[in-house]
């Protein structure tokens, strides 16, 4: 293989191997989730990970202080982010792997339909019509009136995605003019400051054994958002953001290895069609004059909790700071 033909794929496999680590982490979710509260799990995620945060605000030259320069944007995203952490990690520790990532997947398309009435994207017929089709899909998975009950797990699922998407498309419309430092530190310190006031009620004691299990997802993270910033800077984002699906592989692969999970028919279809959505719509993006803003192509990460510092703003803070 040449070494034009290596330089090539290298930024698709660095995302690949992102969204690994980033299932690894999930994972690890999953497992502390049968016996701890989403509240305490979340809390710990963000205490192990303002270490990072302290020292990009550190390291941060630009002038300004910490005073958000989109007060009312930046209290909605922070909002966001919190609601989507707890129901993200709860999702993960109550559903099967492989359903709860299907059901996350919709957040491409729910970004796409915010980016009418935020950004004031157009969207034509046929990526409205690529959202319709995901968000059937998206039925597909929780099949609502056959032998399944629908639980809180599958509401916090779809809660998450809705958040995770509201969290990325504010940062599209203010990350161009609002500081680093405020876009990170305001979710991570909400997430602490709420999380610990529930954790009196939640607590549970930790073994020196989870307690390490904790710091290993933040270690999981940050490697994941590290590749991630590699990936982009090694590949167009067409090439890079259809990877996060590759998270379904590890979903059934992990599902099966460490929880005895299976796969059934209508996770695996309606996966099917919501991924193929929301590749429709990355390549629509990317074709010239049909998006403004490729508000799905430059998230540049995935669901957003607001436990660690995301992709984008990592990447640009390491700049800032370079």
């Amino acid at each position: 293989m040449s070494q034009l033909s290596s330089s090539r794929l290298l930024g698709p496999g660095l995302a690949l191997l992102a969204f690994a680590l980033f299932s690894s982490h999930d994972v690890i979710v999953k497992s502390l989730g049968g016996d701890y509260s989403p509240f305490q799990i979340v809390f710990f995620s963000v205490l192990l990970g303002l270490p990072l945060a302290m020292l990009m605000l550190m390291r941060d030259r630009t002038d300004g202080n910490l005073l958000p320069r989109y007060p009312g944007w930046t209290a909605l995203r922070t909002v966001a982010a919190v609601v989507t952490g707890v129901s993200v990690f709860y999702a993960f520790s109550v559903l099967p792997l492989a359903q709860t990532y299907a059901i996350l997947f919709a957040t491409p398309l729910l970004i796409t339909l915010l980016s009418v009435p935020v950004l004031g994207e157009r969207v034509g017929w046929r990526r409205a019509g690529a959202v319709l089709v995901g968000l059937a899909g998206v039925l597909v998975v929780l099949r609502p009136g056959q032998e399944t009950e629908l639980g809180l797990g599958h509401l916090a699922a779809l809660l998450g995605a809705l958040g995770g998407a509201t969290a990325s498309i504010i940062v599209r419309k203010i990350g161009a003019e609002e500081r680093n430092v405020v876009l990170l530190l305001y979710p991570m310190m909400a997430n602490f400051l709420v999380m610990g006031a529930a954790l009196p009620f939640v607590y549970r004691p930790m073994p020196l054994a989870d307690f390490g299990a904790m710091a290993a997802m933040s270690v999981l993270a940050l490697l994941a958002s590290l590749c991630v910033i590699a990936a982009y800077k090694r590949a167009p984002a067409f090439q890079i953001a259809p990877m996060q699906y590759s998270q379904i592989i590890w979903a059934v692969l992990f599902g099966a290895l460490f929880f005895g999970e299976a796969v059934d028919l209508y996770t695996i279809l309606g996966a099917a069609i919501i991924i193929a959505s929301g590749i429709f719509i990355l390549v629509r993006e990317e074709t010239g004059n049909v998006s403004d803003n490729r508000p799905v192509l430059e998230t540049r990460t995935r669901t957003d909790t607001g436990t660690y510092p995301r992709a984008s703003r990592l990447g640009e803070a390491i700049e800032a700071a370079e």
